[in-house]
């Protein structure tokens, strides 16, 4: 008797010293069955196909045509950066979970994931605040616009963008790097998030929790009061004006930039802006997948089909490679 207690408490004590140890995470991913894995796949490369298109595309434009050299266009060229880069943290590893019978995810990869999404994720934020800046800026004080927005300014706030960012996440996997694991390390996600990792750990997260919350919270909250800030004074401003025609020019330049915010904050208020213990498997998942693989594919649809500069742009740049063309042809023919 006493020698099947001994057995089966070292039989304990050894699968609790497996699963601490075990380098691999498991990524259960968003269902069990073999067919919807199959749509989905499908789904999500063609979005990804898009994204990777549409934020390359829109880069390129913004670089390509001299027009389209100003502020607005360079916090957009960055976001395009930002969106294309983030999704490609999370959905080629999502598309190998849905195609492969592989799930796992090694303790590095899925660390280095979580740090490099909360880095972009929380920079786009600051991103949008400083676009929301930049048109209160071209609205509200035209006169002084090239002056405030100068190139030396545009770069000190995409810089401190990425600086706010890369302090979130550092602080955010220190914590996550205090976790220990004294059970299987299934994640209940389809990449490294916050909360389900939080979930599956053996000691006290409330301090982590309250940290993370503290944090995410701050660059939330921050960057959000800053764009509402800036969009009240431009919703004064344009009220001010006279003509139906001038306000609706004004409102034009903001309306890509305010529908991208809403979409982006709300799915990201959704999931992030709660206690851990509110955590919804099925909601939380449904709002990870749009903001981190639908969004990206969104914003450079939202900020080409609804401005007419870009439109334009597209045309000069079309119109200029025809015309090389042309030329190298005539070289060639002399």
């Amino acid at each position: 008797m006493t020698g099947q207690i001994y057995k089966v408490l070292g039989s304990f004590t050894m699968n609790t010293w497996n699963y601490t140890k075990k380098s691999d995470f498991i990524l259960t991913g968003l269902t069990d069955s073999k067919e919807i894995q199959l749509v989905l796949a499908v789904l999500f490369l063609l979005i990804y196909l898009v994204t990777v298109l549409g934020n390359t595309g829109m880069m390129l434009i913004i670089h390509l045509d001299a027009q389209l050299h100003m502020p607005m266009y360079f916090f957009l060229s960055h976001l395009s950066f930002l969106d294309l880069s983030y999704s490609t943290v999370i959905t080629p590893k999502t598309l190998q979970n849905l195609l492969t019978s592989t799930k796992t995810i090694s303790s590095i990869g899925c660390f280095t994931q979580m740090y490099v999404f909360v880095l972009l994720a929380a920079a786009e934020c600051f991103l949008l605040a400083s676009m929301a800046y930049d048109r209160y800026v071209a609205i509200c004080n035209p006169l002084h616009y090239p002056v405030i927005m100068s190139k030396r300014f545009c770069s000190t706030l995409l810089t401190g963008s990425y600086m706010i960012g890369a302090m979130d996440s550092t602080v955010n996997i220190f914590c996550m790097n205090t976790l220990y694991f004294c059970r299987p390390k299934v994640i209940h996600h389809f990449f490294c998030d916050t909360s389900p990792i939080l979930a599956l750990s053996c000691n006290d997260t409330h301090n982590i929790q309250t940290i993370t919350f503290i944090f995410a919270g701050s660059t939330l909250v921050v960057s959000l009061i800053t764009i509402s800030a800036s969009y009240v004074s431009i919703l004064s401003t344009i009220l001010k004006i006279n003509s139906t025609s001038g306000k609706h020019k004004a409102f034009s330049t903001c309306a890509s930039h305010l529908l991208g915010v809403t979409v982006f904050y709300g799915t990201m208020i959704f999931t992030y802006l709660k206690p851990s213990n509110s955590y919804s498997l099925g909601k939380d998942q449904v709002a990870s997948v749009f903001y981190t693989i639908v969004i990206p594919m969104l914003n450079p649809l939202i900020y080409s089909l609804r401005n007419k500069e870009v439109k334009n742009a597209i045309h000069r740049v079309i119109k200029k490679q025809e015309s090389s063309r042309l030329k190298f042809r005539v070289v060639l023919s002399d």
